[in-house]
């Protein structure tokens, strides 16, 4: 997939006025101008594609079926299944730190590296700690507490790079373009799920050493692919946030057979934000408000699952991963036609209707069995319409919040809003893990029904945000 042509509109240029202090009103002149080619934007895009795909291979073991699949192993409880999937959210409220920090550096690529490169480079020391489970040195316990200690730090260190890394792309990716690309982008790395989920789950399920040994390699090969995921940044065109920061719209396109410089017209000068800022901006605290809202809806019952299917139906691991493997297919499928219908219409209409059908997902739980229909029929297109609905509210968020949040200061927008999010998402799975403990009050199925009901509420917000 990162061989995909992707077109591009006419060259993005950066324009780096010397703003002065006693007027809010610019025009840049052809001193402070860099260019971006076309051809160096269709490298970076194929990048940032090649970087999905391999980041998808990585979160493979780190994250997800398999990730979960091994804490059954070690007889985790439910609180441990809450915590594991509450850590990756809570730990944004550290993205405005981050984004403070990779405002002060010269390099978005540099700073992903360190950031993502360490955290990435951490699981290493889980590999080890299945090592020595299996020869007895620690115990199942120990390798719980180990596990939550590594993704506590991998995500404290994502969560340092998030913001730098989306504004990074946002500056990259064409405005015109950012649904047809990203659905692109999501179907390569749904691709890779496609097919590599299911390859690991066997591998895993028949390995000769047993699971744990099976998820010790798979992990292995996980690091391999992060590493290289990282990598492929290398090729995406570097940017500079004291540069980025010097800008507060989007530069007119010129003329794609121009071939000299021009500057903006006298009427379209660049205008400096001097009195709006994060605070004011109601229709961001709106996004806001629908964010943290939906996220902790929708996480009430989202690690849980997972858990369902392992736990409480016992089904085997390769069949949760041949139904995830039809979800990413799902997903995969429908996600360019979702960035297609994106530009067309926009982004909050398909949020609004699809995002009924997330809600009503979990109710359609409720009668799961381990019958041969519901195993060979209800399961299967459950996890078809899970992937195809959630591909666009995934690709739909994302471009919502690039087109709400102004250029300037941009990663700091986006680590707000992921810091909500991620604070509301864990405390929706916090409390989702601690009913789980109570079957009299309905235990998970309760949970289904209670999500379900909380999604449709969410989006009332969501009503009101313009795009």
């Amino acid at each position: 997939m990162d061989s995909v042509q992707v077109e591009t509109v006419s060259p993005l240029i950066l324009e780096v006025p010397q703003i002065p202090q006693t007027q809010a009103t610019l025009t840049p002149t052809a001193k402070s101008r860099t260019r971006f080619t076309k051809n160096a934007i269709r490298t970076s895009l194929k990048a940032s594609t090649a970087d999905a795909v391999f980041a998808a291979v990585f979160s493979l073991a780190t994250g997800g079926i398999l990730l979960s699949n091994f804490l059954v192993e070690l007889d985790a409880s439910p609180v441990v299944f809450g915590m594991m999937s509450s850590i990756p959210m809570l730990v944004n409220l550290i993205q405005p730190l981050g984004a403070y920090l990779s405002e002060r550096t010269t390099s978005r690529f540099q700073y992903s590296l360190w950031t993502f490169g360490i955290a990435r480079l951490l699981w290493l020391i889980l590999l080890i700690g299945v090592v020595g489970f299996s020869w007895g040195w620690v115990n199942s316990l120990q390798l719980e507490i180990v596990t939550l200690l590594i993704v506590l730090a991998s995500h404290l260190l994502g969560g340092l790079g998030s913001a730098s890394w989306l504004s990074w792309l946002a500056i990259i990716v064409p405005r015109k373009l950012r649904g047809r690309y990203f659905g692109i982008r999501n179907s390569a790395a749904s691709l890779t799920n496609l097919l590599c989920v299911p390859l690991a789950g066997l591998l895993i399920s028949h390995w000769y050493g047993g699971t744990l040994q099976g998820y010790g390699v798979v992990l292995l090969v996980s690091i391999v692919f992060g590493m290289l995921s990282l990598g492929c940044q290398y090729f995406k065109l570097d940017i500079n946030p004291k540069v980025q920061n010097a800008i507060v719209e989007y530069p007119h396109q010129q003329p794609e057979n121009s071939n000299t410089e021009q500057s903006l017209p006298k009427n379209q000068s660049l205008q400096v934000e001097t009195k709006d800022s994060l605070w004011k901006n109601s229709n961001f605290l709106m996004f806001l408000f629908y964010s943290a809202f939906w996220m902790l809806a929708v996480n009430l019952s989202a690690p849980f699952f997972n858990l369902y299917m392992l736990d409480t139906l016992h089904l085997d691991v390769s069949w949760v991963t041949l139904y995830a493997s039809l979800q990413a297919g799902a997903n995969m499928l429908l996600m360019i036609f979702w960035g297609k219908l994106a530009d067309k219409i926009g982004n909050r209409l398909i949020l609004i209707f699809i995002g009924v059908l997330v809600a009503v997902t979990p109710f359609l739980w409720l009668g799961i069995d381990t019958n041969n229909f519901d195993l060979w029929l209800s399961l299967p297109l459950l996890h078809i319409l899970t992937g195809g609905t959630w591909a666009a509210i995934d690709l739909c968020n994302n471009n919502m919040q690039l087109e709400i949040a102004p250029i300037k200061n941009q990663s700091l927008y986006f680590a707000i809003a992921s810091a909500v999010a991620g604070f509301s998402g864990a405390l929706g799975t916090t409390i989702g893990s601690c009913i789980a403990q109570f079957a009299q009050h309905g235990g998970l199925l309760g949970i289904f029904a209670l999500s379900g009901m909380l999604r449709l509420v969410a989006l009332i917000p969501l009503m009101f945000v313009r795009e």
